[in-house]
C-alpha cells in the first residue's frame, strides 16, 4: 500500500487509469483514449496497467505514460489444475493493483478488456469510478464482469453483448483519423519504394503475420505484376515469403513489418488482412476498401467484427481456409483494377467509422471523474 502523503499528493491531479495490456488490440485505444485526454486536460496524468509479458511494456513507455506491472490473470478456458490456483492469483494480482490505485490517487479506472481489466476491474470496485470500453463484436468475460459495476459501459458495435453499453467506436490515434490519403499518396508509395501509379493492394496479418495470407499472395506474384499490380505485403518479422516476380512490372514488396501504418494505408488502394476489432477500425475511418479474411480460430469475434463494413458494401468477406491462390487471382486481381467500384466502396466505408471516438470516450472518462 502507498503511503497516505503520496496519495493525497497523487489526488490533487486528475489521475487516469487505463487497463488494456497484452495485445495491441487493447493497448492502442488505450494509448488513444490517453492521447484524447492529454489534449482536453494537459495537467492530467495517465497511468496505464499490464504485466512484464505484455507488448505494453514497448508500446506505453514509447507512447510517454507511465506503465505500473500487475501480477496477470488469464483466464483457463478448460478444467485444470490452473484453475484451481485461479482464486489465489486474482487475490493477489487485485491487491497489487489496489495498491497502485491508491499510489497514483485513481479517479477513474479504464478497462479495454483482456487479463489485466479484471483484476483492475475488482480492485476498483466500490472505492473507484469505473468506465469499460468493449472493442470486439462479442464482449470477452473480463468487460462481462466489469460492466456489472461500472458508471459506464461503451461498445464499438452494437449488439457486443454488455447490457445498456452506448456504441462509440474504437478509440484511434490521430496519426489515423487524419489521416489524408490523397495528400499522402505519393510520399506514401515513395517510402515503400512502390510503383507512382500503379494499383496497390495491402497485404497483412497482424503484427506477427498470417500463414495463410503469406501463402495466397506470394503464389499469385506474377499474375498479379503481369495485371499491372503493384503489392506491399507485410509478412510477419518470424516469416519469410519467395516471390516470383517478372521484370518490368509494378513490384512486389515484402516487408516483416509495417512501422508506419498511417502511410502504409495512404499508399494502399485496397487493402486483404485479418479483421481484428482494432484493424476494422482503422480502415474504416481512413476509408480504404477491403478484403477481410477471418481468423479461423477463437470464438468467431474476427467474422462479426467484419461484418457491419460488409453489409455497408465497403468490405468482402473470404474465409480463410477459402483463400488461396486461384481465389487470389479470380476475385482479389480484378477488384484491384475496378477503380470506380473501389471508389464505391471507400465511400460505404467511410460510412460505417467512427473517428471521433477517442474525443467522445475522453469526454465520458472525465465525467466520470468528476471533473
Amino acid at each position: 500500500m502507498g503511503d497516505p502523503q503520496s496519495a493525497a499528493l497523487g489526488r490533487q491531479v486528475l489521475s487516469i487509469v487505463v487497463a488494456g495490456g497484452g495485445t495491441a488490440g487493447h493497448i492502442e485505444p488505450a494509448m488513444a483514449l490517453a492521447d484524447a485526454v492529454r489534449r482536453l486536460r494537459p495537467d492530467a496524468r495517465v497511468t496505464a496497467l499490464g504485466t512484464e509479458r505484455g507488448l505494453e511494456n514497448r508500446l506505453v513507455p514509447a507512447r510517454g505514460y507511465p506503465l505500473e506491472l500487475i501480477p496477470p490473470v488469464p483466464m483457463p478456458r478448460k478444467a485444470s489444475p490452473e484453475l484451481l490456483k485461479l482464486p489465489l492469483k486474482v487475490r493477489e494480482s487485485v491487491k497489487q493493483t489496489r495498491d497502485v490505485l491508491d499510489r497514483v490517487g485513481a479517479h477513474v479506472v479504464v478497462g479495454f478488456g483482456g487479463y489485466v481489466s479484471l483484476p483492475a476491474y475488482l480492485a476498483a470496485r466500490g472505492r473507484v469510478p469505473i468506465v469499460v470500453h468493449e472493442a470486439n463484436a462479442r464482449a470477452g468475460l473480463a468487460n462481462k464482469v466489469g460492466a456489472k459495476f461500472a458508471e459506464r459501459v461503451l461498445a464499438a458495435t452494437p449488439d457486443s453483448g454488455l447490457p445498456g453499453a452506448q456504441t462509440i467506436g474504437i478509440p484511434l490515434r490521430e496519426s489515423i483519423t487524419r489521416l489524408d490519403r490523397v495528400r499522402l499518396r505519393a510520399q506514401a508509395r515513395a517510402h515503400f519504394g512502390l510503383h507512382p501509379h500503379a494499383p496497390v493492394i495491402l497485404v497483412f496479418g497482424g503484427s506477427q503475420g498470417a500463414r495463410t495470407l503469406n501463402t495466397a499472395f506470394s503464389g499469385a506474384a506474377e499474375a498479379l505484376g503481369r495485371a499491372g499490380i503493384a503489392v506491399l505485403h507485410a509478412h510477419g518479422p518470424k516469416n519469410t515469403i519467395a516471390v516470383q516476380q517478372v521484370p518490368g512490372t509494378p513490384g512486389y514488396t515484402a516487408v516483416p513489418y509495417l512501422e508506419r501504418m498511417d502511410l502504409a494505408y495512404a499508399a494502399a488502394d485496397l487493402v486483404v488482412c485479418r479483421s481484428g476489432a482494432m484493424t476494422v477500425a482503422e480502415v474504416s475511418a481512413v476509408g480504404l476498401p477491403a478484403v477481410f479474411v477471418p481468423l479461423p480460430h477463437g470464438n468467431g469475434e474476427q467474422a462479426l467484427n467484419a461484418q457491419p463494413v460488409v453489409t455497408a458494401g465497403g468490405a468482402r468477406l473470404v474465409a480463410d481456409e477459402e483463400l488461396t491462390t486461384q481465389r487470389v487471382i479470380a476475385e482479389v486481381l480484378p477488384l484491384a483494377r475496378d477503380a470506380q467500384r473501389l471508389q464505391e466502396m471507400s465511400r460505404a466505408t467511410l460510412g460505417t467509422g467512427h473517428r471521433e471516438a477517442d474525443h467522445v470516450l475522453a469526454q465520458i472518462v472525465l465525467e466520470v471523474a468528476g471533473q
